[in-house]
């Protein structure tokens, strides 16, 4: 069971994580982020919404493997673009960037091993957003959870490429400075 003494640990742990969560320099990355995930999302918006998706902004979800301060600006940039759909939902802005709040942390958690990190955006999404998605338009559940899920490896794939990519020449400890 826990014990006192491993509450006070992980409230040290949280509390350490969003102290350097909340610098001016985390802050900032976390708002480009969402600017960008936000911007890609609604400027390729005909295949960004729907049971058959492929949010290519999604590729930046690989970024908590580097870039802590990604999670909140992944949460913030996928709110934003779920406002702005063409067709909003509530549902879609509440479990939708919740969805991929828990994908980011996921990803976070499991950096050390890229395979499981770059699943947990996927399975999530698969998941969450295609039951969510079946039971909102009455859609096949195992066929839409799996759509969305092949949308998302896609969008995942793509971010691994270019995360590989920018990792040779991009110094993500300086960027972070976490």
């Amino acid at each position: 069971l826990v014990s006192g003494d491993d509450v006070d640990g992980l409230g040290a742990i949280i509390r350490g994580i969003l102290k350097k969560l909340l610098t001016t320099r985390s802050l900032c990355l976390s708002a480009i982020i969402a600017a960008l995930y936000a911007a890609l999302t609604l400027l390729l918006a005909p295949i960004s919404y729907g049971n058959i998706q492929c949010r290519v902004s999604e590729a930046f979800t690989v970024l908590p493997m580097v870039l802590p301060q990604s999670i909140p600006g992944l949460f913030v940039g996928c709110l934003i673009a779920n406002i702005f759909s063409p067709t909003p939902s509530i549902w879609d802005i509440v479990f939708g960037s919740l969805t991929t709040l828990i994908a980011a942390c996921g990803t976070y958690a499991l950096r050390k091993k890229p395979i499981l990190a770059a699943a947990c955006p996927i399975v999530a999404n698969g998941v969450i957003v295609g039951l969510m998605l079946a039971l909102l338009y009455g859609l096949p559940v195992a066929l839409t959870m799996g759509e969305v899920a092949i949308g998302e490896l896609g969008a995942v794939f793509l971010g691994m490429v270019l995360l590989t990519v920018l990792k040779s020449r991009v110094d993500f400890n300086k960027i972070s400075k976490m």
